[in-house]
């Protein structure tokens, strides 16, 4: 679940969303963005939001297409999933790689370009490994309440 609040500070503190916790006293949830002073976090459905400062309303978010865009556009848990997901196909496959695997594939798809006896099965192999990473990273998303 998403929840939404506005931080409010006075001349002592800054009020902020409480999180639940684990059995070793970690919190439990993350913060994703702050977007028109609407902070959101992700807590678990599996969790109970602890009271809350008075001071702050916690509200259920609606998350509408738009708004999980913008989150994901700005939170740095997603873009930090986006930058695991190219360095995990880094990993095996360089850019000049895709770019032989794109030049070759649309060549064939159009008639241009007769593909060698291997490489049906080169391309095969990269987009195994590519849908693999996407999956990954399309996980840690869901996990983000952001899938």
């Amino acid at each position: 679940m998403i929840y939404e609040y506005q931080k409010q500070t006075d001349e002592y503190t800054t009020y902020l969303l409480i999180k639940p916790t684990d059995n070793e006293s970690n919190e439990v949830g993350t913060e994703l963005a702050t977007i028109d002073n609407i902070t959101y976090v992700y807590i678990p459905d599996d969790q109970i939001l602890p009271e809350q400062p008075e001071q702050i309303t916690v509200t259920e978010t609606i998350l509408t297409d738009e708004l999980k865009s913008q989150i994901k556009e700005i939170c740095p848990h997603v873009k930090l999933s986006y930058n695991r997901l190219i360095e995990r196909i880094r990993s095996r496959y360089t850019l000049d790689d895709e770019q032989y695997f794109s030049r070759i594939s649309i060549g064939a798809l159009s008639g241009t370009y007769v593909m060698e006896d291997d490489e049906p099965g080169l391309i095969t192999a990269y987009q195994a490994w590519v849908e693999e990473c996407r999956e990954i990273a399309r996980l840690e998303r869901v996990a983000l309440g952001l899938g």
